[in-house]
């Protein structure tokens, strides 16, 4: 018996050693006690990270449907779910950008169940997919809890025949999107909910996903430059036909033109504005307008959705919401989506009281951080940085600390445009700013490695002769207007806030680092043209000319001298609750256009010269227009 109480009480001891070890030590005050459960030390006290696990996941409201002799049920894992389901056919053969029409009627769900009588409700004058001729069908459903307040939108498929009645057919319940576009190439892709080894025929040529699988991430080649190409996806049981357009020769300089949006998350007003987590409302309206004035690609960067949660699986639910409010027009021209501090996902750290005494990203880092959780939802072009680990405040060079950088960081380009994309919100903790001794990343902070890459690929843009203009984008301005003047690049003007990394802070406080940072762009570039930012939620544009005053009235540090004028132009308001304007700042008489309208800022690009149009998607009004570029 002594053997075995030992034996137990090693086991014990391994696994609570084990569990310390899994902590990064970028963190510190971080630890799991003897049960394993994780804690914040704070002034002496134990803030335990809140254990809650929501029903509200992505699998759990895709409701695992089920066939019946009439129809579908569906089973949302959750018995204290109830409210209603909406649902209805969608027509791929009536419109290039095919949706859901609705039902007159609806479904109960009771318990977290509900069904769909397609024999019944959906034959005769409704069946207008001719699904009972066909055998096929897809149905649109959409889930509203007992408040009304809409959970998930979802895609199912279904089979049918008179004498078998209905079965579950495959469905591309993501997509397809266009990804990584280039004059020869392109990936299309999709998820479907049956493992399927898809296929894309486009020119008689059939491209197929590598193996069996729900993900498909296909590379369609081989293609002419700025040609548009019909492509077919077949997932077995059906088809659908799209197109796309190829990009020119980088360096034609024939005339084009691009959109720019932040902060989609989700809104007030009821209804669609908040389709959890996301103003599904006004993306659709963003996109429907972005495809309408032929942009060929759409930047969105950050706040994608209301993001701050302590799973990944409640995280991918809002991230599917997002995407299927692009989707209809992203399966013609690609939306890049890039990281905000919404997206964040980790532990939260409460009191007694219910209040925040810490959040830190999750972890392990390779799948569970906010960045491996935003590229396994997005596909984004890779790049050759990899992570902070090797940078001076590196706690230990022998092993893996940091988060990966994949696909949240990179550059793209159409002819002679490049987008360089930032991550401000890298090891991201939300509470550092009044609670330090977590360690961690500011919201707005460039970290050392990520600067670093952004120079040598400033210097690469710089010496490539096809590339004129150059944006830059990151969800956290460089000059806060209205909202976010308080953190972002600026907090108050206050150069002491800095990230933390084990227990240490680091050397540059927000302000220096500003300060390197428009000095890559102004300074050792000719061609970075502006920035783009979000974060507060409204419109504005700032130009920053070498004589704009930039920093508070006391400062001790060496002030940047600019050799010439950089643009920054904020548009955080693709829905998100808005932002008045603070005119606090130093450079707000630089300020102009400043509005808290819907806005999608069109970027019109002609050889040399770059001209600008800020709309409203739901009034079609003009809100801005002006010349960014002319020579």
């Amino acid at each position: 018996m002594k053997n075995f109480t030992f034996l137990l009480f090693s086991v014990f001891t391994s696994i609570y050693m084990l569990a310390q070890d899994s902590i990064p030590t970028v963190f510190s005050n971080i630890y799991y006690d003897k049960d394993c459960k994780l804690y914040h030390k704070f002034k002496g006290k134990k803030y335990y990270a809140v254990d809650y696990k929501s029903k509200l996941t992505l699998s759990n409201l895709q409701g695992n449907p089920q066939a019946t002799p009439i129809g579908l049920e569906f089973n949302f894992n959750d018995t204290a779910l109830n409210g209603t389901l909406y649902y209805g056919l969608i027509n791929y053969e009536e419109s290039k950008y095919p949706t859901p029409i609705w039902y007159h009627s609806t479904s109960n769900i009771k318990e977290g169940k509900a069904g769909i009588n397609i024999l019944k409700r959906l034959s005769g004058r409704y069946d207008m997919t001719n699904w009972k001729e066909s055998g096929k069908g897809t149905l649109g459903y959409r889930i509203a809890n007992a408040k009304g307040e809409l959970l998930y939108d979802g895609v199912i498929a279904f089979k049918y025949d008179k004498e078998n009645g209905f079965s579950i057919a495959n469905t591309i319940v993501e997509g397809p999107f266009i990804n990584l576009l280039q004059p020869n190439e392109v990936t299309i892709s999709f998820d479907t909910n049956i493992p399927v080894q898809a296929k894309i025929s486009v020119n008689d040529k059939v491209y197929s996903s590598e193996k069996v699988q729900k993900h498909h991430e296909i590379l369609i080649d081989g293609l002419q430059p700025e040609t548009e190409y019909i492509y077919i996806v077949d997932f077995e049981d059906d088809s659908q036909q799209y197109t796309f357009k190829t990009a020119p020769i980088s360096g034609s300089r024939k005339p084009f033109v691009f959109a720019y949006i932040s902060d989609s998350r989700a809104g007030q007003g009821g209804g669609e504005h908040d389709m959890y987590g996301v103003n599904f409302y006004v993306m659709r309206k963003m996109t429907a307008l972005a495809k309408y004035k032929n942009a060929v690609f759409m930047q969105v960067t950050g706040d994608l959705i209301d993001g701050y949660k302590t799973t990944k699986e409640e995280t991918n639910l809002q991230y599917a919401n997002w995407k299927r409010s692009i989707e209809p027009f992203a399966h013609h021209f690609p939306i890049v989506a890039a990281m905000g501090n919404h997206e964040a996902v980790g532990s939260i750290f409460k009191s007694d009281k219910g209040r925040w005494k810490a959040f830190i990203p999750g972890f392990p880092f390779e799948t569970e951080s906010p960045s491996a959780v935003f590229a396994t939802n997005f596909v984004n072009p890779h790049s050759d940085l990899i992570s902070e680990d090797g940078a001076y405040y590196d706690p230990n060079p022998d092993k893996i600390d940091f988060p990966p950088y994949d696909e949240t960081v990179f550059y793209y380009t159409y002819d002679n445009v490049a987008m360089i994309v930032l991550n401000s919100n890298y090891l991201y903790s939300p509470a550092l700013k009044n609670n330090p001794t977590t360690s961690g990343n500011l919201h707005g902070y460039l970290m050392d490695n990520q600067m670093i890459w952004l120079e040598k690929t400033l210097l690469h843009l710089e010496n490539n002769n096809n590339i004129d203009h150059i944006f830059v984008t990151q969800h956290t301005p460089a000059f806060p207007n209205g909202g976010h003047v308080k953190d972002d690049m600026w907090y108050n003007g206050d150069n002491s806030k800095r990230p933390v990394i084990a227990g240490k802070p680091v050397k540059k406080g927000i302000i220096e680092r500003r300060d390197e940072y428009l000095d890559l762009l102004i300074n050792k570039s000719t061609k970075v043209v502006a920035i783009f930012t979000g974060d507060e939620h409204n419109y504005n544009k700032v130009e920053i000319t070498p004589e704009v005053n930039i920093y508070p009235e006391k400062y001790e540090y060496p002030k940047l001298k600019r050799s010439r004028t950089l643009w920054q132009i904020n548009d955080g308001a693709a829905g998100a609750p808005y932002y008045a304007q603070d005119t606090s700042t130093p450079w707000t008489k630089a300020v102009s256009g400043f509005s808290t309208q819907l806005a999608l800022v069109l970027v019109y690009v002609d050889g040399s010269k770059i001209r600008v149009e800020v709309t409203n998607p739901d009034t079609l009004e003009m809100i801005d227009e002006y010349i960014l570029r002319n020579n």
